[in-house]
């Protein structure tokens, strides 16, 4: 104990290095286990949908034309911020979709804070939809 003390004193700017290296890697590690809970993959996206819920595509319009999900609605996330939400039911489960993945998570976490519980995001977008092989339909909805 009396060799940990000395090592401490001796070299008190690893020791708080080392304390805020590991502060990081647990808040980085919590911070993914949370947005764990919001997201579902491709396989529980379709049981999603298979039960009713509804699929919003928060992607920008060309894209959203250039394929989607059947029976996407389009929605922009700052027409959500604006209360648009109301286009969806707080009772149906949401699916939110965008490229990548992480837009729509920031966009699950408002729809949760207004109250929609079943809001969940697509983890890795429209790009894991694709890689899974699961359809996508062209053109205006």
């Amino acid at each position: 104990m009396d060799r940990l003390l000395e090592f401490i004193t001796a070299n008190p700017l690893l020791v708080v290095a080392t304390l805020l290296m590991a502060i990081a890697v647990i808040a980085v590690e919590v911070q993914l286990r949370a947005r764990a809970l919001l997201e579902v993959s491709t396989v529980e996206a379709v049981r999603m949908i298979n039960r009713g819920a509804t699929v919003v595509d928060i992607r920008d319009q060309a894209r959203f034309d250039a394929g989607h999900i059947v029976e996407a609605v389009h929605m922009a996330p700052a027409d959500l911020s604006k209360g648009e939400e109301g286009r969806i039911k707080k009772k149906r489960g949401v699916l939110v979709i965008c490229e990548n993945g992480s837009p729509s998570y920031r966009t699950v976490k408002a729809l949760r804070a207004a109250g929609f519980d079943g809001a969940f995001s697509l983890k890795g977008g429209i790009g894991s939809w694709q890689r899974d092989g699961q359809p996508l339909v062209t053109g205006k909805r």
